[in-house]
């Protein structure tokens, strides 16, 4: 961490109206943003992040803290627009919003404190965003939601204020999802509902390649494994390896976490990547497909190389609407939507962040099993199949012949958001 210095305080400062239609309504977006918020120290003005709050049709927004070194706001405004998507496919009571925060997690490896007083500033620069609801994303964890609801407490005068984090420590009265594999159980779900719709589809000895072997990456890879799948392929920033015969899923898990992660892997391998050769594992050849790192990893540089048949995207936003439409028309791949599959994570933030603030609700949440989790598996699956067995029906009955998965996902999405569909639809579990 040389070099590396905190900032003093954070603020936010708000772009909206004309600021926002001339800069980023250009991505075609016609539900939002309402506003755009940069992160920054008041004493050298230097910019630490960025929230975007999107839409908020059906509820506060709500959107994971991604820290990176190099996050800007054109990336988080993203974000936020597929959270808009992902609350409303998964018929939730909720808004898109997404924040983004300037920093390297490996500079804290060794400095947690640093890290929680970096959050901490962070969280009070979000307290005056009372529309956003925060969670963890890549590169924030469990403990750094407990930072950020702490802080919130401070200024409510007592916890139970439904503002976020979520995903805090179970200890604490929060649901642990990336220990849990939450979002990981939604791709599972998926890629279960697709072997219904799919013939010569099964996940029992299929291959499959993971590209960002994290708290996404490592769970859907164990729950793939269970039924007989091969892992072929795994990467994150250190390495990429693929093996056709398979990896060792239980030494990739125990070593992802370490300093140099997979390139301490000590089993058998035909090809590493690493450098700027890491995407390289993404052409290689495999039946399931999980992009579950940064977005855009498939682009139309690559998307004629991509040898798969089913992608499960895991990522927000890992490819463009014209390489989605090339793998699906030209190379017969079924490239199931990001915020219809990874939807897990914000289903069960929902959750919890519900169950902070009513009683009877929490009751019934951790009844079967003490913990919440059968009842957030039971939840994410449901919605997830039923939306995978939706978007079957409509490309099977759609008038355009040529739709994209994307493209039907983001229409079930918009049924869902406009007003004057009639009722908001939510799932009955979360009334």
């Amino acid at each position: 961490m040389q070099n590396f210095q905190l900032p003093r305080s954070l603020k936010a400062d708000v772009t909206q109206g004309a600021e926002i239609e001339q800069r980023y309504r250009i991505h075609g977006n016609e539900f939002g943003p309402e506003k755009i918020y940069r992160i920054y120290d008041p004493a050298d003005d230097a910019t630490w992040g960025f929230v975007a709050v999107d839409n908020l049709v059906r509820g506060r927004g709500l959107g994971g803290v991604r820290m990176a070194p190099d996050v800007t706001a054109d990336e988080v405004y993203g974000l936020a627009a597929a959270m808009t998507l992902k609350s409303a496919a998964a018929m939730l009571p909720l808004g898109g919003a997404k924040s983004g925060l300037r920093a390297n997690p490996r500079d804290f490896t060794d400095r947690p404190e640093e890290k929680r007083r970096l959050v901490a500033m962070f969280a009070e620069a979000l307290w005056g965003i009372p529309e956003y609801i925060p969670g963890p994303d890549m590169g924030t964890s469990e403990t750094d939601m407990q930072t950020i609801y702490e802080v919130f407490a401070r200024h409510n005068n007592g916890p139970h204020h439904g503002r976020g984090g979520v995903g805090r420590p179970p200890a604490q009265g929060g649901f642990p999802l990336d220990e849990w594999g939450i979002t990981a159980h939604g791709l599972f779900a998926a890629a279960a509902a697709t072997e219904q719709h799919v013939p010569d589809f099964r996940i029992k000895d299929s291959s499959v390649i993971v590209q960002g072997f994290g708290n996404v990456g490592a769970p859907i890879a164990q729950k793939l494994a269970v039924l007989g799948a091969r892992i072929v392929g795994a990467s994150d920033i250190n390495a990429g390896l693929f093996n056709p015969a398979g990896l060792d899923v239980e030494e990739l898990c125990a070593i992802r976490r370490g300093k140099d992660g997979l390139a301490t892997y000590t089993g058998p391998v035909k090809t590493r990547f690493d450098g700027e050769h890491l995407d390289r594992l993404l052409e290689m050849p495999c039946t399931i497909l999980v992009p579950a790192a940064r977005p855009h990893a498939i682009h139309p540089d690559n998307a004629t190389l991509i040898n798969t048949r089913i992608v499960l995207q895991g990522a927000n936003n890992p490819a463009d609407l014209v390489s989605e439409y090339f793998l699906q028309h030209r190379r017969g791949v079924i490239s199931l939507t990001d915020f219809i599959v990874n939807s897990g994570g914000v289903i069960a933030a929902y959750v919890e962040a519900k169950a902070d603030v009513d009683a009877a609700f929490r009751a019934r949440v951790m009844a079967e099993d003490g913990t919440g989790r059968a009842f957030l598996e039971k939840l994410v699956t449901r919605i997830v199949t039923e939306n995978i067995d939706e978007m079957f029906r409509r490309r099977a009955t759609h008038r355009a012949k040529d739709i994209t998965w994307r493209e039907i996902a983001g229409e079930m999405a918009r049924d869902r958001l406009r007003p004057t569909a009639g009722p908001l639809r939510i799932i009955p579990e979360l009334m």
